[in-house]
């Protein structure tokens, strides 16, 4: 589990395609402190260490991973989003995110509003819904929704997490990968039946 609070931003330095599986390889400041086997969620994505080797550790994503996420879009030097696992000891800072990417998402607008920036965002997937103030992980950040509608939503970046995310590298166009909110979806899902 994670709460969405980013640490820093890892850098890819390989990508090796194997069968339907891509192993990717990161640096990042906290290399020294992984060992193999732990979670750390990237740009949203729960992905496993499977190795540790010269600064550096790699990660494998399996099909439906690759099929669901922005990972497709990923190249040499990519800038990715990274959290490691939350401790139980720890403060809930963002919300409860389980680094299970629903859908992608592209990006609509954004909109300098002098001082913050508002980022507006559009998915397909109908049975995902979300609500004014209520919480949405985009590319691993928990944020507040500003504006919802349906299949659209916008939300609002401070400088800090603008300038420590990759939000600063969005464009228009680009995709994102979108968990909604876990309590959200078991409404939704009893709402159906």
């Amino acid at each position: 589990m994670f709460t969405g609070i980013i640490e820093q931003l890892a850098t890819i330095k390989k990508i090796v395609k194997e069968n339907e599986n891509v192993h990717i390889t990161f640096t990042s400041e906290f290399v020294n402190e992984l060992k193999v086997d732990q979670s750390v969620a990237h740009n949203g994505i729960c992905l496993t260490v499977v190795a540790i080797e010269n600064n550096t550790y790699t990660v494998t994503a399996i099909l439906e991973t690759i099929q669901k996420t922005n990972i497709g879009f990923w190249d040499i030097d990519t800038k990715v989003n990274v959290e490691r696992c939350m401790q139980l000891n720890g403060r809930l800072d963002g919300h409860i995110v389980q680094g299970h990417v629903d859908t992608k998402g592209v990006c609509k607008s954004i909109e300098n509003q002098d001082g913050s920036w508002k980022f507006t965002f559009e998915y397909s997937a109908p049975m995902h819904v979300t609500v004014d103030k209520g919480s949405i992980t985009i590319n691993g950040v928990s944020l507040t929704v500003v504006d919802s509608e349906q299949q659209t939503f916008s939300v609002c970046i401070i400088p800090y997490t603008y300038e420590n995310t990759n939000f600063h590298q969005l464009k228009i166009g680009d995709y994102v990968n979108l968990e909604f909110d876990i309590i959200g979806k078991y409404v939704a899902k009893l709402l159906q039946k």
